[in-house]
């Protein structure tokens, strides 16, 4: 960050508020808008969710592949595609036309074909703009200092999203309106972004793309074992987030009887992870960004842990597990882009790689729908009241995924690639 101006790494971390914005309401707000407003079924929905979710899986690594192959105006050309696809699909996921809210099936299609082309947007904009960052500077202080940037303003996105949908759903002033002027302030804020990003920020110092395609590319990410050390630890980190994320509002709206504040619990959990963001490039620094992630790994264990212990009207006890888990979500958004950077090779294209680690993380997506028919199947009801398997599947269930891939990052020897020590990054 030293030879560059702070504004111009502004100017790239401004995409990371829309970006934010359209990925919680998919997989946070939308599942209760559409069961508890839209009256879709709960099975029903999270089968869309996974299905949705698996498409979107599978063509991470090609879109990656198709990034390493644009330069200039081409590269612009498809981020302003990108932008536009993503701001329809924003439309469409709050404003179904009144013909298909009068049918259960079509309200479904129609949830699964905006979340496809809301996921594939993202994709577009997301592996390109992750891959553009991983460029920004040669030493991992720069890395760091950017994917903080990039971090804070997707956590103020995250806060708005959470709190403006909530608004509007628990105060019974769901107009077309009302989520028109929303979707439109998102739409404005994409294009806002955008325009930062490609005129406005630094360079994407991008290389040739692997001239075997992706076969070549495969092949290359195999044979590098930090980052394959690296996936799985990082898969099922994704879904011990993904799975509390899905049923966030459930669990404040049916076990703790209180989705009036709803809103204010992830507003506090997203304003906690702003907090620790900064706290863990510190820790990272001092430490190692490796030992950051693990520690903060564990603090989410500690913290969330208990949850499945809360009942009605616990509100005190979660506002503190917002708080704690928050600060804990910091090292989970700020450390691991850095530790992939710092394992693809210096003259390798980056897009390809960042397509498999979306891939993983749309995959975990993916997997936390499942939960949905999970609690069908236990007997759970939207709206109905608090339930056991809701306190088991929300809380305890993510935190054997995190454990597991607590062990398995264990500190890395010197010689390994995974081992960012606190010099690399000072």
């Amino acid at each position: 960050m030293k030879s560059e101006s702070w504004l111009r790494y502004i100017a790239y971390g401004l995409l990371g508020l829309p970006l934010a914005m359209s990925a919680l309401p998919v997989y946070i707000q939308a599942p209760l808008y559409y069961t508890t407003y839209l009256d879709a079924t709960l099975a029903g929905t999270g089968w869309v969710l996974f299905l949705a979710r698996i498409v979107d899986t599978v063509q991470d690594p090609w879109l990656g592949q198709c990034i390493d192959r644009l330069h200039g105006a081409r590269l612009n050309l498809w981020m302003l595609l990108a932008g536009v696809l993503l701001a329809l699909a924003f439309f469409g996921i709050w404003l179904p036309p009144d013909v298909v809210r009068s049918s259960g099936v079509y309200l479904l299609i129609w949830l699964g074909v905006m979340l496809i082309v809301a996921y594939t947007a993202h994709s577009m904009l997301n592996i390109a703009y992750l891959a553009w960052g991983s460029r920004l500077s040669e030493d991992a202080g720069g890395l760091l200092g950017a994917s903080a940037l990039r971090e804070l303003m997707g956590l103020l996105g995250a806060v708005l999203a959470s709190v403006i949908p909530g608004f509007i759903m628990v105060s019974g002033a769901r107009s077309e309106s009302g989520f028109t002027l929303y979707s439109g302030a998102f739409a404005a804020a994409l294009a806002v972004s955008l325009a930062a990003l490609l005129w406005l920020a630094p360079r994407w110092n991008k290389v040739a793309a692997h001239a075997g395609g992706w076969r070549s590319a495969m092949a290359t990410m195999k044979a590098n074992p930090g980052f394959r050390r690296l996936l799985l630890p990082y898969f099922l980190n994704a879904v011990s987030v993904a799975i509390p994320a899905t049923l966030a509002l459930f669990f404040i709206g049916d076990r703790l009887q209180a989705p009036g504040y709803a809103g204010a619990f992830l507003a506090t959990y997203f304003l906690s992870t702003a907090i620790g963001l900064p706290l863990w490039i510190v820790v990272a620094k001092r430490f190692g960004v490796l030992p950051a992630w693990r520690a903060g790994m564990l603090l989410a264990i500690l913290a969330f842990g208990g949850t499945v212990l809360l009942g009605a009207g616990d509100i005190l006890p979660y506002g503190a597990v917002c708080v704690a888990a928050g600060l804990a979500l910091g090292a989970d958004l700020a450390l691991p882009p850095v530790l992939l950077a710092s394992v693809i090779g210096r003259h390798e294209s980056t897009a390809a790689y960042y397509g498999v680690w979306t891939l993983l993380a749309k995959l975990a997506l993916a997997i936390s729908g499942l939960a949905l028919p999970l609690l069908a199947l236990l007997d759970y009801q939207p709206g109905v009241g608090g339930s056991a398997a809701l306190g088991w599947v929300y809380a305890a269930v993510p935190c054997v995924f995190k454990l597991i891939a607590l062990l398995l990052l264990k500190t890395a020897p010197a010689s390994d690639p995974l081992a960012v020590s606190p010099e690399t990054v000072s």
